[in-house]
């Protein structure tokens, strides 16, 4: 039965993850197993799951290893649950762990299962380095061989350049442009300025320091290989400190994306219960708030539209089916991939002609108040493992939605691949 009598809320429960480190640093000996194993244990701890059997968890990483096919079971085999909760593997890019959470929540709602979690993790200092294509089909050929000689002649073949390693990079193989080469058409496109970019940087860092000064992240952020916060927040940086820095991808003297205003290669892994009313209330957890909607959209970005514009699309889409405004939320956790994919997605609802041309409506969408928008810093300031952001997004929003009065929050992720993932998630 797909379907149960009724459908029912999902809960959000809460979520711990990893401090985000910076690649190459304080992670770089770990593997996604290692990370994601110690975010589900955090999660297993908090809400006292040992040995506890849980309907489902759904989990992904962008970059790993072959080896890894069934990496979330695994995880959750050395994660204090029971050996009889199932592990999904998933990937939808950067959107991975947000799309987790909508699929976990959605088997809630139809009654499949009672509690879940969804999660992610990602490392750029344990890439998967193999070799070229033409190594591996020598090797299979020689693998075929009936006989011998069969098995030795491909041999003969192996030259030198067999031996040099395939490195994976964040290149989409339709265009051959770096994410942040395509955000940079995007910039350019849309008129956002360099200096628009780095203060959305500096505000990023700002909130960040701030929460961390506060607490906020107590309860969210596990102490972890000698971290007990992320590293990549910047309490000391400046506009005049973030002018200095040069372009990243465009070297012709017209970029304005800057190591800066772009967020760094990441480590690290984020997790989030959720459960129905019924699970959450027979174990005395408290609701934090509710996932109500979500809603995935693609581009064409190779022939029409920006890389990371999908969002853009998605956003309008889901408010059509909550039969609400943009300007109905209280909190704004807006994906900081880049300064000005942030900007060019704010301009683009702006726009009367954006939103009657491409989204088919008589009036722009409008502007939100930038006073709500990633009030405790974002992928900027926090650092972005791709396949970790959502699930910190979902547990960072839950927790802000449940120590205020406020009704509700707007969850907007952009991906590789010209996607987009977003959601709402209500106070409890």
């Amino acid at each position: 039965m797909l379907v149960g009598t009724s459908v029912r809320r999902v809960a959000i429960l809460g979520g711990m993850r990893t401090p985000f480190a910076r690649s190459m640093g304080a992670y770089a000996t770990l593997g996604n197993q290692d990370m994601l194993t110690a975010a589900l244990r955090g999660v297993v701890d908090k809400y006292r799951l040992k040995g506890e059997r849980l309907g489902d968890v759904a989990a992904g990483a962008v970059i790993k290893h072959s080896k890894d096919w069934n990496l979330t079971r695994e995880c959750v085999l050395g994660c204090g649950l029971a050996a009889e909760t199932s592990g999904l593997d998933l990937q939808r890019a950067c959107g991975t762990s947000l799309e987790a959470a909508i699929l976990i929540g959605n088997k809630i709602a139809l009654g499949q299962i009672d509690s879940g979690i969804a999660a992610g993790v990602d490392t750029a200092s344990d890439p998967p380095i193999v070799f070229s294509r033409a190594y591996q089909q020598l090797l299979l050929a020689s693998a075929r061989g009936r006989n011998a000689w069969q098995k030795l002649k491909p041999w003969f073949g192996l030259r030198p350049r067999h031996f040099k390693p395939v490195v994976p990079g964040v290149v989409e193989p339709r265009t051959g442009l770096s994410m942040g080469q395509g955000c940079e058409i995007m910039a350019k496109r849309w008129q956002i300025s360099r200096e628009s970019q780095d203060q959305l940087a500096l505000e990023s860092h700002q909130k960040a320091t701030a929460a961390y000064q506060a607490g906020f992240y107590k309860g969210l952020v596990l102490d972890f290989q000698g971290l007990s916060m992320d590293n990549n927040v910047r309490a000391d940086t400046s506009l005049e400190k973030l002018a200095k820095l040069r372009p990243a991808f465009d070297f012709t003297g017209a970029g304005t994306l800057t190591a800066g205003n772009s967020t760094p290669l990441t480590d690290g892994a984020a997790a989030v219960l959720l459960a129905s009313e019924d699970w959450a209330r027979a174990r005395n957890l408290p609701v934090l708030a509710w996932l109500t909607y979500g809603k995935a959209a693609a581009v064409d970005f190779v022939n029409k539209e920006g890389l990371l514009m999908a969002p853009a699309y998605a956003v309008p889409a889901m408010l059509r089916d909550a039969n609400l405004k943009l300007q109905d939320f209280d909190f704004y956790e807006i994906h900081e991939a880049f300064a000005a994919q942030v900007l060019c997605t704010l301009k683009a609802w702006e726009s009367a002609e954006f939103c009657r041309d491409q989204l088919g409506l008589s009036a722009p969408l409008g502007s939100i108040d930038r006073s709500k928008l990633n009030v405790k810093g974002s992928s900027l300031a926090l650092g972005h493992p791709f396949a970790a952001t959502g699930a910190r997004i979902v547990a960072t929003l839950a927790k802000l939605l449940s120590e205020s009065t406020a009704k509700r929050g707007l969850v907007s992720v952009c991906t590789a691949g010209g996607m987009g993932v977003t959601a709402i998630i209500e106070r409890a």
